[in-house]
């Protein structure tokens, strides 16, 4: 069968892209096509599969930005040694191979702000290459995969690519771990997170590094909604960051101690998933947004911008949860009210949703990606 080369920093099951890339390898791979990945990490059950090699990117410090050319080396060196013929997809600029690419983020469509000076810095320091890489692999590559129309339209803005050139594809779910949750695993779930078993929970997961994932706004609209004595609902955040310790500080400033838990980064996201009862996202850029599409999977109804690209497959049924402005304190707050004062009806809106995105597993996604990248 054909060979293929991905060059991705990292294949793992934890969320994003990395896990899209994890799903698409482990595809390829046990469809019986010899399977190249050039990458900084690869999981151990990828890793060990018989017909998968791994081609190992050094990534000084943990960094991206240092991890980032030699990261390409590599993939040029690998090119050279596959057979004729081979598959070669990269992830947006990370590669200059003459090859399809998947666009997982567009870094033309957002520029990330942080109050940390260290991570401004590096984020301010890497852009320009970033952006100079991601046009030079969007203009050698045939086909340009993205992961939603948003991100269609974005790369079509940004790169003048036309329609023709410009793939589609959703990403999937392991319908095992995301499937609906029963009262048993959520009071088990509420339990091994210290979580309030009486009260409702509100969720937020994502990075604290920067203001992308709009934490900022959710803490706004969270000081307002607990200066009401009617408000019983605790908020959990689940992520990491340069800035995750400032906002923990803040909270007690506050006196939101009690209303607000922070779980930091977390890998049992399916667990996290179950002891909540929404998931709150009011993100600034997305190009997707895995986190929002496995709540769904869950049962769990999304407050999500309407800018995120996951926002466009939600029926009409949950419209009304949406942000039209990631800006506004105030109207996250009228959101998470109007999600309250129906948390049962929401509940069974969003299981008869998560049901319908169940249906499309990894396999499915990967299935398309390859149909595509070998015929195009």
């Amino acid at each position: 069968m054909t060979a293929w080369a991905i060059a991705a920093g990292d294949f793992t099951p934890l969320g994003g892209m990395d896990r899209a890339n994890h799903a698409l390898a482990r595809y390829l791979a046990g469809s019986g096509r010899d399977v190249h990945l050039v990458a900084h990490r690869v999981w151990q059950d990828l890793a060990s599969m018989p017909n998968v090699t791994v081609h190992h990117a050094a990534r000084p410090l943990g960094s991206r930005l240092l991890g980032g050319p030699l990261l390409a080396r590599t993939a040029a060196s690998t090119a050279t040694r596959l057979p004729a013929g081979s598959r070669l997809l990269s992830n947006g600029g990370n590669t200059r191979w003459t090859a399809p690419t998947w666009i997982h983020y567009l870094h033309a469509a957002y520029e990330p702000h942080s109050v940390d000076v260290r991570a401004r810095i590096v984020a301010t320091a890497g852009r320009r290459g970033y952006l100079a890489h991601e046009a030079d692999a969007i203009a050698r590559a045939r086909t340009v995969i993205c992961n939603s129309r948003r991100t269609a339209a974005d790369v079509s803005r940004a790169y003048t690519v036309g329609e023709q050139a410009i793939r589609v594809v959703y990403y999937g779910t392991d319908p095992q771990q995301f499937g609906a949750i029963s009262g048993d695993e959520r009071r088990a779930a509420r339990a091994s997170l210290g979580l309030d078993a009486d009260r409702p929970v509100a969720l937020f997961v994502g990075a604290l590094g920067d203001r992308r994932k709009g934490f900022d706004v959710l803490f706004e609209a969270w000081r307002t909604l607990c200066a009401d004595a009617a408000w019983d609902v605790d908020l959990a955040v689940a992520g990491g960051g340069a800035e995750a310790g400032e906002w923990a500080r803040r909270a007690d400033a506050q006196g939101l101690e009690r209303r607000i838990r922070f779980l930091e980064f977390r890998d049992d996201i399916p667990r996290v998933l179950a002891g909540a009862d929404a998931m709150v996202h009011p993100v600034r850029y997305e190009a997707y947004g895995l986190g929002v599409h496995e709540a769904l999977c869950r049962g769990l109804p999304a407050i999500v911008s309407s800018c995120a690209g996951v926002a466009e497959r939600l029926p009409a049924a949950l419209a009304p949860l949406m942000l039209t402005d990631p800006e506004s304190p105030a109207e996250l707050v009228e959101r998470l009210r109007l999600w309250r004062g129906d948390i049962n009806g929401w509940r069974e809106r969003a299981n008869i949703f998560g049901a319908e995105l169940r249906r499309r597993t990894w396999d499915d996604m990967a299935a398309e990606i390859a149909r595509i990248v070998e015929h195009s």
